[in-house]
């Protein structure tokens, strides 16, 4: 398409940049201009999580399970390595406590990748959701805050969801499925273990990421040369092998790097019903790319209890009230964060 020229405005004083005005019609606001960066921001990362488990179930087919997690979170750490002096500035029980979520991610990743390996990669995307769901159940069981009616609601939708989902009706859960599961599961409990406590330290949230990623590759490592020697292989080489290297790139720079300072600068300038909105297409991208990448055939059932599963995350999410009068946030807001596959 042809671009639109104007005339320019004749002005001695005006320096040369400046001769080709913006007609007003076209302007933006600033604000606008940075709420409309930070959705294209969060919706760029809901396609690239949703994609990762069609990349992590391609990458599968070249390296097993514990070696790609040691090589994708060994590179991560080692990228973020120079955040790690940081640490010095937490007391003992934040360092703890990192480790500890770190142990934790450990175990989502596991359960998560084993569970890509033996179910479809739309299945996946679209069951690691019900993560949002299974958080107030949690958090009833750990510090005893009851569900509201709406996240009730949202439980219902969800297990019809998952029933629709796993198979086409009848309540047949593949190995696979039940891993995923788990993985929601635990990633639920991640989320009520890190909510910040009193007395608690601050911690560069990359300091953070650089420990979690640390862990999950030198414990992904552990368990694969004590516990299973086989997933312990040679890497594929560079030559023969270029979309293994291609998969392993795209989750370390994409789907780690990219999506945390992404999320991290999207989150500060938009409100948290716009971040659950967006956040929330991710399961749909991840069963499109399923689809159009892998050819996995999902079927109209299957869409449905994807729908619903979604549907039932945006309920949980979403602090359903009357609008403020202003939708462009003044500051940092919080929102729960994505999972992070």
């Amino acid at each position: 398409m042809e671009a639109l020229r104007f005339d320019p405005i004749i002005n001695d004083n005006a320096k040369p940049h400046n001769a080709w005005p913006i007609p007003r019609r076209f302007a933006m606001p600033a604000q606008k201009r940075l709420l409309l960066l930070s959705d294209l921001m969060l919706l760029a990362v809901a396609v690239v999580w949703g994609s990762s488990y069609g990349v992590v179930k391609s990458a599968l087919a070249f390296y097993p399970v514990l070696g790609l997690l040691a090589l994708r979170f060994g590179i991560t750490f080692l990228l973020l390595s120079p955040m790690l002096p940081r640490l010095r500035q937490a007391d003992r029980a934040t360092r703890r406590g990192v480790l500890g979520t770190g142990v934790l991610l450990l175990g989502i990743f596991l359960c998560e990748t084993f569970g890509v390996l033996l179910t479809r990669a739309s299945n996946a995307a679209f069951l690691i959701s019900l993560c949002v769901v299974l958080t107030p159940l949690v958090e009833w069981l750990l510090l005893k805050r009851k569900p509201s009616r709406t996240e009730w609601v949202a439980v219902a939708l969800s297990l019809l969801g998952a029933w629709l989902l796993a198979g086409d009706g009848e309540f047949v859960l593949n190995p696979g499925d039940g891993l995923i599961l788990a993985a929601a599961m635990l990633r639920a409990l991640m989320v009520c273990a890190t909510k910040p406590g009193k007395g608690s330290t601050a911690m560069p949230a990359l300091t953070v990421t650089a420990v979690q990623s640390g862990v999950v590759a030198f414990g992904s490592a552990a368990v694969a040369l004590v516990l299973m020697p086989a997933q312990w292989q040679p890497l594929p080489s560079f030559s023969g092998h270029g979309a293994f290297w291609g998969c392993v790139l795209y989750l370390v720079i994409a789907c780690t790097l990219f999506a945390f300072f992404a999320q991290t600068y999207a989150i500060k300038r938009s409100s948290p019903t716009r971040v659950a909105l967006l956040m929330g297409s991710e399961p749909a991208f991840g069963a499109l790319f399923a689809s159009l990448w892998l050819g996995e055939k999902i079927t109209a059932t299957a869409w449905t209890g994807g729908g619903l599963i979604v549907a039932a995350s945006l309920l949980a999410t979403l602090h359903w009230r009357k609008p403020a009068a202003a939708e462009v946030p003044q500051g940092g807001s919080q929102a729960s964060q994505a999972s992070q596959a």
